[in-house]
């Protein structure tokens, strides 16, 4: 039983496979913690980890009792204001100004399944699972409002998920300034902290520090995710590698703003939450009236990062992303947006899908530029109907006409945008975002959409829908390219004006529901200015997300590595583009451009029509060899082998297996090649100990075991008879493909 409660001592015991997480009801009626971390025995009474006693200088909660005090007490769920000085979960404004609250366990049930969140994207569960939910029902009784705490537990996937419901159920309103998804207090901080950061163009950079005293947080105030923050983070020991050691991750199914935070007080203890962000949030909560909080999910792992990252992969995998494309291959494509921005017509995109066929690509996505009079960046965002001058025959003879090639076809959007210089501006000026009597900042000269209003969503889901269904179109490219500013609503009254970015994103996500449902089997890949919202709220719509607008090969291994910390690689849009880089100016191989992009969802942005026919060649023996590998690359277990962030970031690899450990590729990048260097050794993971297995280029068979614990000896003289596997040169990539040998 993954979820067991004893009545006798008040304790709730959550068990994964390899992981325990234990908590009680306190003497006050309020929820403490007592253990998260390796898997152990239950028993009847974990009540000797509850930390009291006296100490000098502390507050007490009742009179004449000097031993208990909620400053010194690990807590499930924390309040402001009574005796715990440390940041709380959640906070309550009342009509009277007060924001003390005192919610007391009334009630718990444990059952089978796992609760859909409405509105929001949440993990999920199918037939035959072991996954169990306990909900705690907590209750104030002077404000007349429940609290409701749901852990879902994935047994198998070694993850908790975490939630909170809030439910007005008096006469009076009720103000929530702060709602964190989940909290847990670590009985100390002798922790590092692990985080994604970077910017636009270097997104998702691994970064690490120490637990210091205080506060230490990442954090997105730009109405999405975002690329500055990725919505995650991890805590590990610090003699924790990617193999072994202890490693918390906590991750948010979100992709507005969030703050995730570990407050380390005066005692040592480390309290981590994670939820939206309360810096500009405010929900007015009238009678009857309830918010749901997004999900946080919660993993522990003794195996190192890549344990941790195994757990996030397994269930983002098969219990995040949905529909017909969690399972089913993803296809190869051709984008045309490096490769004529908004310079094209009919007759040119139909010659470079032509060409793309010729090569085995079997996707063709046209991208910015076909609707409106959209031949640049300052116009008809909004006005989601065809640019006739440029396409004669529309989207639909357009995507007929490549259909009848053998692709598929895929077309880009930006919904949730305006230009000014657009029909939809000009009719609705009130649907954008902002205040009245400032100045709105653009951005790529563009502006936000106000998805809080439910008759804009409807209004471009309407649009939308209608390009889909008059064509035959596979795939849709869903870009968003801006930041909010200047956030306010001409729909809401003043007192609900911080709402505006939560109910932003929930119409986001109901923009997506509509869309998905009502075409199952388009392929819906989320895009931000590349990976500006990286997240998991955005996977549960859409399986694959642009990973970067940077496609230079070697940028895209630090973003490829940090990214797959948290998401699998099939989530991870990867293209082979043109050189020059368009982004970073650097020349790279085609070989090494497409070694890079393998590992996540393949394509290439380029002009197919612009390549020598030595080069068409090469990509044409690289979408063979893409076709032949498709399974392990999108089902198969990541491990990561040598970073890019440590030593002098010369060298990264990494590994894919194959579930059943058949066959295995591994991929080794070097950025700069160095004089005289001396023999070097690649340990692989993943491998089934006791198999032997062939490698390509190698002579002899090789038991599991060796290449794990001894590896490959690389740069050895037998390369010379197979020269793709020899040095030479900077930005140089190598592949080495592993089958099991019977």
């Amino acid at each position: 039983m993954p979820i067991i409660y004893n009545d006798q001592t008040n304790e709730f015991h959550l068990q994964t496979k390899h992981s325990s997480y234990i908590f009680n009801i306190l003497e006050n009626s309020q929820l403490g913690h007592l253990y998260y971390g390796k898997r152990i025995r239950h028993k009847n009474s974990f009540h000797h980890l509850l930390e009291t006693g006296h100490r000098s200088n502390i507050t007490y909660l009742q009179e004449g009792d000097m031993t208990f005090s909620l400053e010194q007490t690990k807590q499930e769920y924390p309040s402001y204001g009574t005796t715990d000085f440390r940041e709380p979960a959640f906070q309550i404004i009342q009509e009277n100004g007060s924001r003390i609250t005192d919610f007391k366990y009334k009630s718990h049930k444990i059952y089978q399944g796992k609760p859909k969140l409405n509105g929001l994207p949440a993990t999920y569960t199918e037939a035959g699972d072991d996954v169990e939910t306990l909900e705690v029902y907590l209750y104030d009784e002077v404000i007349a409002a429940e609290l409701l705490l749901i852990y879902s537990v994935f047994e198998e996937y070694d993850a908790i998920v975490r939630s909170a419901n809030f439910k007005n159920c008096g006469e009076k309103n009720l103000h929530l300034s702060r709602v964190m998804s989940m909290n847990v207090d670590l009985p100390d901080a002798d922790y590092e902290m692990m985080q994604l950061s970077g910017a636009w163009i270097r997104e998702r950079h691994v970064k690490s520090r120490k637990l210091e005293s205080g506060i230490q947080q990442i954090s997105s105030t730009r109405g999405a995710s975002s690329s500055q923050h990725n919505p995650f983070l991890a805590l590990k020991r610090s003699h924790t590698t990617e193999f072994d050691g202890d490693v918390y991750g906590f991750s948010f199914v979100y992709s507005g703003n969030f703050l995730a935070q570990v407050e380390v007080d005066y005692l040592n203890v480390a309290r981590v939450s994670l939820g939206i962000h309360p810096f500009d949030f405010h929900w007015l909560l009238e009678q009857g009236e309830s918010f749901q909080t997004p999900e946080v999910v919660m993993t522990y792992s003794n195996e190192g990062l890549n344990g941790m990252s195994q757990n996030f992969h397994q269930l983002y995998q098969s219990r995040l992303v949905r529909g017909k494309w969690r399972d089913h291959t993803r296809p190869i494509l051709t984008n045309n947006w490096e490769g004529t921005y908004f310079d094209f017509n009919e007759e040119k995109i139909v010659e470079m899908a032509k060409q793309s066929k010729e090569l085995g690509v079997e996707l063709f996505v046209l991208d910015d530029g076909w609707f409106g009079k959209r031949d640049d960046d300052t116009t008809s965002l909004g006005d989601w109907y065809v640019d006739y001058d440029k396409l004669p025959n529309g989207i639909t003879g357009l995507a007929e006409k490549i259909t009848d090639l053998g692709m598929a076809f895929g077309l880009w959007f930006e919904p949730e945008m305006v230009s000014k210089m657009s029909q939809l501006y000009k009719t609705h000026p009130d649907w954008m975002i902002h205040v009245p009597d400032r100045q709105p900042s653009h951005g790529r000269n563009q502006y936000v959409l106000d998805f809080s209003r439910k008759e804009v969503v409807d209004a471009i889901y309407d649009m939308m829908a209608q390009v889909l269904r008059d064509a035959p179109i596979s795939y849709v490219k869903w870009d968003m390219n801006r930041y909010m500013t200047e956030i306010g609503s001409a729909a809401l009254p003043p007192n609900r004006q911080q709402e505006v970015t939560h109910r932003y994103i929930l119409g986001v996500y109901d923009l997506y529901e509509r869309l998905t449902s009502e075409f199952p089997n388009v392929l819906f890949e989320s895009c931000a200015s590349g990976g500006c919202r990286f997240d998991p709220g955005m996977l549960y719509y859409a399986p694959q997300t642009w990973t970067s607008d940077n496609t230079d090969a070697i940028e895209r291994l630090n973003i490829q590595y940090g990214t797959s910390y948290v998401y699998p690689i099939s989530t991870m849009g990867a293209h082979v583009s043109a050189v020059p880089n368009h982004q970073v100016g650097r020349m790279t191989s085609l070989r090494t451009r497409a070694e890079v992009a393998y590992f996540g969802a393949f394509g290439y942005e380029l002009d197919v029509t612009t390549l020598s026919n030595e080069d068409k060649s090469i990509v044409k023996e690289q979408i063979d060899f893409f076709k032949q590998h498709r399974e392990t690359f999108q089902f198969g277990s990541f491990y990561r082998l040598n970073s890019p962030f440590e030593k002098d970031g010369n060298r990264t690899s990494w590994i894919v297996v194959a579930k059943d450990q058949s066959k295995a590729i591994v991929g080794d990048y070097h950025v700069l090649c160095k004089p005289n260097e001396g023999f070097r050794r690649l340990q692989l993971k993943g491998l089934e100990e006791s198999a032997s297995y062939q490698i390509e280029g190698y002579e002899g068979i090789y038991n599991g075991d060796e290449l794990m614990e001894i590896g490959i000896l690389l740069d050895h003289e037998r390369f010379k008879e197979y020269p793709e596997h020899h040095v030479s040169g900077d930005f140089y990539s190598r592949l080495f493909v592993l089958y099991k040998y019977s």
